[in-house]
């Protein structure tokens, strides 16, 4: 169990570079246990990357994350158990039903049949539970890769654009299960083009461009600051005092 009084999540100084392309640069956060942090930022911010590195599927080039004080190097096996990942891209096996593909993720980590039924039902595909996951929609894929990285109830959810091809009513539900998840004690980390989204889910918030986190806060003194603006308002800001700084250095 998480330690409420130290920080869940924490990325010190983080970043990558790949063949003299740097991808994610000198990023530090902290998230506590039963906090939601939004990434949010356009196409080439460093969003799936940071969150990568979260994961342990990339190494930081430089700085450090650690899971409830725990470092990927220490031990692999316990780092993954902190975490649930929904990734950007999930290419799934042909032939396989909902329900199928679920229990067999669920089976890796020795999880009750029960388990993969609850999930299902949790993020509406409980009738959609024998149909092949090939003839599904990409929203409909999106909430199935959702309910696995919610199987095990890990204390960190890492989700990459979870949003995308949802429609309006399931990006609603979407921001309920998240809700649902801070309330029962879980930590999620996301990112996100919707900025709607992140304002109703959120309790912090990272704007990332070009691999650099320009602005960084609470959601809640954010939307106090831009009134009415909201977090549109103050993502456009950051994102033009950041075009300023680099014309400045230039």
């Amino acid at each position: 169990m998480a330690d409420a009084t130290k920080p869940l999540l924490r990325v010190e100084q983080v970043g990558k570079t790949i063949k003299s392309q740097t991808l994610v640069r000198d990023i530090s956060l902290e998230l506590g246990a039963g906090r939601v942090l939004a990434l949010c930022g356009g196409n080439g911010a460093g969003k799936s990357t940071l969150l990568r590195l979260v994961m342990g599927l990339l190494q930081p080039t430089s700085g450090h994350v650690e899971v409830d004080g725990l470092r990927w190097q220490q031990d692999r096996r316990a780092y993954a158990d902190k975490l649930g990942y929904m990734p950007d891209d999930y290419t799934f096996a042909r032939g396989l039903t909902a329900w199928e593909t679920l229990q067999f993720w669920a089976s890796l980590r020795g999880l009750p049949k029960s388990r993969t039924e609850e999930a299902l039902v949790e993020v509406g595909l409980a009738d959609m539970r024998d149909r092949k996951v090939t003839a599904f929609s990409k929203g409909m894929r999106q909430r199935l890769l959702f309910a696995q990285a919610m199987l095990a109830k890990p204390p960190l959810l890492v989700l990459d654009e979870p949003t995308n091809g949802l429609d309006p009513y399931w990006m609603d539900s979407f921001v309920e299960l998240v809700r649902k998840l801070r309330s029962e004690g879980h930590s999620v980390l996301y990112s996100t083009h919707q900025l709607p989204v992140a304002e109703a889910s959120a309790d912090e918030v990272v704007f990332m461009r070009e691999g650099s986190a320009v602005r960084q806060g609470s959601v809640a003194e954010l939307l106090r600051q831009y009134g009415s603006g909201g977090l549109h308002a103050a993502f456009t800001d950051s994102r033009q005092a950041g075009g300023a700084a680099e014309r400045g250095q230039t």
